[in-house]
């Protein structure tokens, strides 16, 4: 059983390689992160000085700097850290901002630290590592146990130690220091968007939620939820869960928590009985590895949404899969925080700040795209081709990368019935790959224009044009996967 989490990043890693045939040179530098540092980060506490091992990992950079957050817990490995940096450069993809993946924490159980311990962990992580931090090199921003307070105690060690401000430097920080209103429950915004889309793509009647984790996270997502249709019937947190059939006053467990420091109001349960619940969606959105192999058999859910990092190991989706659960993957359903994170960086480099509605309405056609993006690879059979077989249905949504747009005319496909959302959402996505288009250069439109007057199909003017190639599938010139 895999429960390394570094290992489960590889294995996955490896599945995918096989699916979509990468070069051997890629995959080995895919397989090894770019840049690994490690630190003793020292702080004085009421009984002496105590030392802490920290991390800060680079997967990739390749799209841009190092993006990821810091977490302070106790099971904090290299390994670890690692894992999360590789998932973060698959995430900062699959939503298409110009980041790769970085990721940092500290060995450390901040929750009998006072503030002033709290803080001095905080600066002098950034004293260990600052070196790598810039609005160009290196972004972290909020994990476990780090929130905006710790990012702004972070951000102005760091702006102490290079002598000029840089608030592009950090995410996740307080709105009074160049935070961007709306990050706070970000990933909990994005987690609910992704299960929107998927209760749509799905055509999924029921609406009975469970959520493992009732952070900032878990919190977030049971209270958009319960906002707007669904019902949550149980959560939990590191102490345990409770249960109501009913329905639970999210707003008021959310309270509870503050006052007590757990969950407390209905009938208790513990994190391995919440996994088991007979659901129609549970959100694991705690810590990596919950659903594995000896538990994945009695997961009772129609759909699974990862909004923790790595919660359902290699073993555990395989076994998932061959019982026709659905897993919203983690690099899709919690990428709303560095969607949020993105949009952040833009206003501090810009000096042009949004309100909290039009960062929601960005995050919002970030995350729909991206939702159609993959959910359109996966009716394709999950490979990086768009592959049609006779007598099945499909979205026809071109590829967002240039590569992908190199596309000919093959065989008609319907449509797959969807409700009116949902088809604005994969019209939205044909809109932003217009765009993209138009973004490129000269010499890629030449090509494009090429490859379309081969098959007699003019180069679309307008994005209604692009639209009207819903008639014809994108997939690359390599037809690999076209097969009788």
């Amino acid at each position: 059983m895999l429960m390394d989490p570094w290992k489960n990043a590889l294995t996955q890693m490896d599945k995918v390689s096989k699916l979509i045939d990468i070069e051997d040179s890629v995959k080995e530098a895919l397989s090894n992160p770019e840049r690994v540092e490690e630190a003793q980060v020292t702080v004085s506490t009421s009984k002496g000085s105590k030392k802490f091992p920290a991390y800060r990992v680079w997967h990739n950079t390749a799209r841009g700097p190092a993006k990821g957050g810091i977490r302070f817990h106790p099971k904090v490995t290299v390994e670890e850290i690692k894992a999360l940096s590789m998932w973060m450069t698959w995430k900062n993809a699959v939503i298409g901002v110009p980041f790769g993946g970085g990721k940092g924490g500290v060995a450390v159980d901040p929750k009998g630290f006072s503030a002033g311990e709290l803080q001095e962990l905080a600066r002098g992580y950034v004293r260990s590592f600052g070196f790598l931090f810039s609005e160009d090199t290196d972004i972290p921003a909020p994990d476990v146990n780090t929130n905006p307070e710790v990012m702004g105690w972070m951000l102005d060690e760091l702006e102490t130690i290079k002598g000029k401000k840089e608030p592009g430097a950090f995410t996740g920080k307080p709105i009074e220091l160049g935070g961007s209103k709306g990050r706070t429950e970000a990933t909990g915004l994005g987690g609910f968007y992704s299960v929107l889309s998927a209760v749509k793509a799905l055509n999924m009647d029921g609406k009975n939620v469970a959520i493992q984790g009732f952070g900032n996270v878990g919190f977030h997502a049971a209270k958009f939820l319960s906002e707007n249709g669904f019902k949550v019937v149980a959560v939990s947190d590191s102490k345990g869960g409770i249960y109501d059939q009913k329905g639970l006053d999210v707003k008021k467990v959310g309270f509870v928590k503050k006052q007590t420091g757990k969950v407390e109001g209905a009938k208790s349960l513990t994190n391995e009985q919440l996994l088991e619940l007979e659901v129609d969606i549970l959100i694991p959105a705690a810590l990596e590895n919950v659903i594995n192999i000896n538990n994945a058999s009695e997961v009772e859910a129609k759909l699974v949404v990862e909004l923790a990092n790595g919660p359902v190991t290699p073993e555990a989706d395989k076994i998932l899969e061959e019982r026709g659960i659905t897993v919203i993957p983690d690099v899709l359903a919690n990428a709303g925080g560095v969607a949020a994170s993105h949009l952040e960086w833009v206003q501090n480099r810009t000096g042009w700040y949004w309100e909290e509605e039009e960062v929601r309405s960005k995050m919002k056609d970030v995350m729909s795209k991206a939702f159609v993006e993959v959910f359109t690879r996966h009716k394709g059979g999950g490979s990086g081709q768009f592959a049609p077989r006779e007598g099945e249905d499909y979205i026809v949504s071109p590829d967002g990368t240039l590569l992908m747009m190199l596309i000919r005319a093959t065989r008609p496909v319907k449509d797959v019935t969807f409700d009116q959302d949902f088809m604005a959402a994969v019209r939205e996505a044909e809109a932003g790959l217009w765009d993209e288009l138009m973004r490129a250069d000269p010499a890629a439109r030449a090509k494009l224009a090429t490859e379309l007057a081969s098959e007699g199909i003019d180069l679309p003017q307008d994005p209604t044009a692009w639209a009207a190639l819903r008639g014809a599938v994108a997939y690359p010139l390599r037809q690999r996967y076209h097969e009788a």
